[in-house]
């Protein structure tokens, strides 16, 4: 299966996007189809063997849209931008619509118009000016018709079918009584009702709204557009004894650049030569500088502050980190969360239900009401005017959109709108210890030794069995044994023991490194260590027990310090109402000594990596949200297994693949901070849905004329209009409120 995004060309509202998805999700092949009205792009997982994309642009493009399948060949097209073609569009609108509007309504306010085109003196050139004056706004507002009359003919009516229909009812009014005037059927009287300047207004100001929602989802979208413009364009390439300035686009795999002071560094890469400090803050949300040297890895478009050195690269293209990043972003905001479902359903039967409602109410003043059939074309074109799906349509994805682009600005990488909308929800935070609540660079920090052996026979015997390890606790033996200048000697049949220890062979006899349920397992008298052993743990370090020969040789302390960041991050949490669970393959002795320190109270200890999904389950089973935070391959079932995911980005590619949610920093304060965003993003998009709810409730049924039939005003069609576009708008602006959310 291949999923790919292209942009959309004449999507206008909520219908259309429904309309896309229906007629993509179709077609034999598509396993889902996902159009986000906000970002006007249409993320579909196919079959390649059972479709193609140009099928897909077939598909679409009878339904009346346009399939960018190649942005790239079409933006060789110098195209102007949306906003600027409807800028220019409501100018010239303008220039028509307010002579026109001054025609049409000045004698009734007193404003003088000369003798040649009064209505009551000179009613056909009074209509005639207004027919030539709103030709042109017609004209101009084409698209609304194009779209909307063939989405209307092929049984997808839209936003636009809704305004087709509305203006050319009021055109065709006014139309039919110049017509009738010019043959002497009807006399225009003193003020004839021509509703040319209605039709003129409600394209003008829809116009207006479409560029004001133009300019605002482009707002939404800056996050994105900030990100792309990050990438350096050129690199300093060394050849030989040269330095050659390319494109970045023409780097390779294994190619040596420099990097000088202040500037960008191109691509990622391994520093081989020189250190420096990096600012990273595109990519973490963290604002101080990293020091880096050799053999440090390098993020693509990140700053180089003062230093100078050379580094190989090491990813180019989309696998860089900053690509990356940009993918997951845009994936996260063409996806759908499942609130966004409720207005879905409105929308796909929103339009037809506006249309029979619009006839009905015009209907039914006219038969019921006695009303003239100018008074009902009057009230019809009113509730097809101002009934909006666009806000309905908008609500969500625009706030996703600035929801995950503030994330990715702030180090938090949401991979999907689901994931956003779950976050919200959580009640339970579990932390794995090693490398989420510490620092995950374990240190050795007691050696304690029997039967005459000496702390440097025991380190030797130790770090020569751990050389073949990946363990974090192996790490640290085999660190200490080089801070001691120990020379190493050569194992065999080296054995990881899941949760337990390792063994290997060294000199013809076995020896095992592991925990105090490894020895008991092989037989191991450790009577002599036991007592140091729960002292070790009581002081929150781990002891390592070493057996050589089937005898205890001593034991070995490797405490992994707790990050400085880590009390007041889960303080923080607790604050905001949560349940914190710390879990560990630590004994429960070492566990409740560092959960003490850090202000844990529930401590899930002794878990063996494959039983940390199985923790996670049991919470869940008492009616728990849970939230797992983690960072190793041994965390991926358990991130998988949660509500939510959250993979520090410091931690393995496995992790960060499984997890809903990436922390970039490896503090553990953006955990909060994560959970803000969503709680806040999710406020907004049921404040949007409300206000869109609302906006199509009342307007409605006053278009309709309720407030008229106690004695109120009716609705002129051309206030609907501003009204309908104000409704978008509103919407988008509230949206963007999200960007001062501080987190």
């Amino acid at each position: 299966m291949a999923l790919e995004t292209y942009k959309v060309e004449g999507i206008t509202c909520a219908a259309c996007s429904m309309t896309v998805e229906k007629v993509v999700g179709k077609q034999v092949g598509v396993d889902q189809a996902v159009v986000n009205l906000a970002t006007e792009k249409l993320t579909v997982r196919f079959d390649e063997e059972k479709l193609s994309p140009e099928n897909l642009a077939q598909v679409v493009e009878k339904a009346g849209y346009h399939l960018v399948l190649n942005p790239e060949k079409e933006k060789e097209v110098d195209k102007p931008s949306r906003e600027k073609i409807l800028w220019q569009r409501f100018i010239w609108s303008t220039i028509f619509c307010l002579p026109l509007l001054y025609v049409a309504m000045g004698s009734m306010i007193g404003l003088p118009l000369p003798r040649v085109i009064q209505p009551m003196q000179q009613p056909l050139h009074f209509a005639f000016l207004q027919l030539i004056l709103v030709l042109p706004i017609v004209y101009l507002g084409r698209s609304f018709y194009q779209n909307g009359l063939r989405s209307l003919f092929l049984g997808h009516p839209n936003m636009d079918s809704l305004i087709a229909v509305g203006t050319m009812a009021a055109l065709g009014q006014g139309l039919v009584m110049t017509l009738l005037g010019m043959i002497g059927k009807i006399s225009f009287g003193h003020h004839p009702e021509l509703y040319f300047e209605s039709a003129g207004v409600i394209l003008t100001l829809i116009t207006l709204g479409k560029y004001l929602e133009a300019v605002s989802k482009g707002k939404t979208s800056t996050a994105i557009q900030h990100l792309v413009g990050l990438a350096p364009k050129t690199a300093h390439l060394i050849k030989g004894d040269q330095v050659v300035d390319i494109p970045v686009s023409d780097l390779m795999i294994g190619d040596i650049l420099q990097v000088r002071p202040g500037e960008k560094i191109p691509v990622d890469g391994l520093l081989l030569e020189g250190q420096s400090r990096v600012d990273e803050s595109m990519v973490t949300g963290e604002s101080l500088p990293v020091k880096k040297v050799v053999g440090d890895q390098l993020i693509g478009a990140t700053i180089n502050e003062n230093g100078s050195f050379t580094f190989q690269v090491t990813e180019v293209g989309q696998d860089t980190v900053l690509s990356q990043i940009i993918k997951l972003v845009e994936e996260a905001q063409g996806s759908k969360a499942s609130i966004a479902r409720l207005a879905d359903k409105v929308s796909a039967v929103f339009v037809p239900t506006v249309m029979i409602l619009a006839t009905l109410a015009g209907l039914a003043w006219f038969f019921l009401g006695g009303q003239s059939w100018t008074f009902a074309l009057n009230i019809a074109i009113s509730v097809l005017v101002i009934a909006c799906p666009c806000a309905l349509g908008l609500a969500t994805p625009t706030a996703i959109m600035v929801g995950t682009g503030l994330g990715a600005e702030k180090g938090i990488l949401i991979k999907s709108g689901s994931a956003l909308e779950q976050a919200q929800l959580i009640d339970t935070v579990v932390l794995d210890k090693t490398g989420t609540i510490t620092a995950g660079q374990a240190s050795v920090t007691d050696i304690f030794t029997v039967n005459g052996v000496s702390e440097t026979d025991l380190l030797t015997l130790a770090a020569s069995a751990e050389r073949g390890s990946e363990h974090p606790l192996g790490q640290a033996i085999l660190t200490g044994s080089k801070a001691r200048g120990l020379t190493l000697q050569d194992c065999q049949e080296f054995e990881a023991l899941s949760g337990r220890g390792i063994s290997a062979i060294l000199d013809g006899k076995q020896v095992y490194l592991g925990n105090q349920a490894l020895m008991e397992e092989i037989g191991v008298d450790i009577s002599k260590g036991q007592t140091v052993s729960q002292t070790y743990a009581k002081a929150g370090k781990t002891a390592v027990f070493v057996a050589y020969a089937g005898q205890l040789m001593g034991l070995i302390a490797v405490a992994d310090p707790v990050k400085s960041t880590s009390r007041t991050a889960i303080a923080h949490l607790q604050d905001m109402g949560l349940d914190v669970v710390m879990l560990t393959g630590d004994n429960e002795v070492t566990a409740q000594a560092i959960a003490k320190e850090i202000g844990i109270s529930k401590v899930i200890s002794q878990v063996l990596p494959e039983q940390k999904s199985t923790a996670v389950a049991d919470l869940q089973v008492q009616g728990k949200r849970v939230a797992m935070v983690g960072d190793g391959i041994n965390d991926a079932p358990a991130l998988a297994q949660a509500d939510v995911g959250m993979a520090m980005g410091t931690g393995t590619d496995v992790a960060i693949e499984s997890a809903d949610l990436v922390l970039m920093q490896g503090d553990l304060g953006v955990v909060a901070r994560a959970l803000e965003l969503s709680r806040a993003t999710m406020r907004t998009i049921k404040q949007n849905l409300f206000w869109a709810f609302a906006y199509n409730v009342v307007g409605i049924p006053i278009a309709m004329g309720l407030l008229y039939i106690f004695g109120g005003p009716l609705l002129n069609p051309m206030l609907a209009g501003a009204a309908m576009s104000l409704s978008s708008v509103s919407v988008l602006l509230n949206a963007l409120r999200l960007k001062a959310v501080k987190i």
